[in-house]
C-alpha cells in the first residue's frame, strides 16, 4: 500500500503564532530628526477580545471537540485504486484545524478572538534619526494567534528637506553667499545652524567655493557618539549691477593688478579669431 498526507496544513495551524508587524510612516521636520523628539501615535490593530480572552466563545459556555475530526482538526481520505491505497490528509473545514468548535461565539468579537481597535501609544524618537530609519515599539504590533506573542510596531520616518540644511551622515551641509569686497578683503560673517546663528571668520583672499568647517554643529549620532560638523560653502556673488563709481573702482583695481579691462571690446572668440591670424 502507498500511504502520502501531512503536507496539507493539519494540526500545525493550531499552533500558537507571532503576530503580524505594522509599519506606520511618520514624517517630522529636520530639526526634530536632529534633536529628536516625544510624541504619541494613534494606531488602529488587532488586539485580544478582553470578554472572551481569545478563546473565541462566549465566558460560561462551552468548548467541544470538533464532531467532524474528532478533535484533530485534520480529515484523513482514502482512495482505492489498482495501485493501492492512497491516503491524504486535509484541514478540517468545520472547525478549520482547529480542533475544537464554538456553540456560542463571543458577543464582543464574534467569535474571532481579537477585535480591532485604535490605540495612542507614545512614541521616542532618538536624536540624529536619518530618512527611511525606524523605531521598533516591541509588542504593539497585531494580536498573536492562539496564545502567540504580538508584532510589533515600527514607526518608519521620514525627514522633510530644509530651506537651508541638507545632511550627509551626521554632517550638515549649508551654502552661505559673501560678496567680492568680503572674499578679497575677509570679514565676519554670521551664518545659520540648527542651535541658532553663529560667527564665521571668512579669511582673506577667500576663493568661492572654499568650504569651512563649525565643529559639533552637526547633528547628533544616533547611537550617542557625539555629533557631526557643519560644513559651510562659502559662494561668492558676482554683482550684476553695478553704478558708475562702483565700475569705475573696479577698472583702477583692474589697472593696479595689471589687467586691462575693456568695456565693448571684442568677445572671446573674436579675440581668438584675431591672435590666430
Amino acid at each position: 500500500d502507498l500511504f502520502f498526507g501531512g503536507a496539507f496544513g493539519g494540526r500545525s495551524s493550531q499552533r500558537p503564532r507571532r503576530g503580524a508587524d505594522i509599519h506606520y510612516d511618520m514624517t517630522i521636520s529636520f530639526e526634530e530628526a536632529a534633536f529628536g523628539l516625544e510624541t504619541s501615535v494613534e494606531v488602529p490593530r488587532t488586539v485580544v477580545c478582553d470578554h472572551c480572552h481569545g478563546n473565541q466563545a462566549e465566558p460560561g459556555t462551552p468548548i467541544k471537540n470538533c464532531p467532524d475530526c474528532q478533535g484533530t482538526g485534520q480529515m484523513r481520505y482514502v482512495q482505492n485504486t489498482p495501485l493501492g491505497q492512497f491516503a491524504t490528509t486535509r484541514t478540517c473545514t468545520r472547525c478549520r484545524g482547529e480542533g475544537k468548535v464554538v456553540e456560542t461565539p463571543c458577543r464582543e468579537c464574534g467569535g474571532a478572538g481579537t477585535v480591532r481597535r485604535s490605540s495612542r501609544l507614545k512614541v521616542k524618537i532618538p536624536a540624529g534619526i536619518d530618512n527611511g530609519q525606524f523605531v521598533r515599539l516591541a509588542g504593539q504590533g497585531e494580536a498573536g494567534y492562539r496564545g502567540g506573542p504580538p508584532g510589533d510596531l515600527l514607526i518608519v520616518v521620514h525627514v522633510r528637506p530644509h530651506e537651508l540644511f541638507t545632511r550627509q551622515g551626521n554632517d550638515v551641509l549649508c551654502e552661505v553667499p559673501i560678496s567680492f569686497a568680503q572674499a578679497a578683503l575677509g570679514d565676519e560673517i554670521e551664518v545659520p545652524t540648527l542651535d541658532g546663528p553663529v560667527k564665521l571668520r571668512v579669511p582673506e583672499g577667500t576663493q568661492s567655493g572654499k568650504v569651512m568647517r563649525l565643529r559639533g554643529k552637526g547633528v547628533q549620532d544616533v547611537r550617542g557618539y557625539g555629533r557631526g560638523d557643519q560644513l559651510v560653502t562659502l559662494r561668492v556673488v558676482t554683482p550684476t549691477k553695478l553704478t558708475p563709481k562702483q565700475k569705475e573702482l573696479l577698472r583702477e583695481f583692474a589697472q593696479e593688478s595689471g589687467q586691462d579691462v575693456q568695456t565693448g571690446s571684442k568677445g572671446f572668440f573674436e579675440r581668438m579669431k584675431d591672435a590666430l591670424r
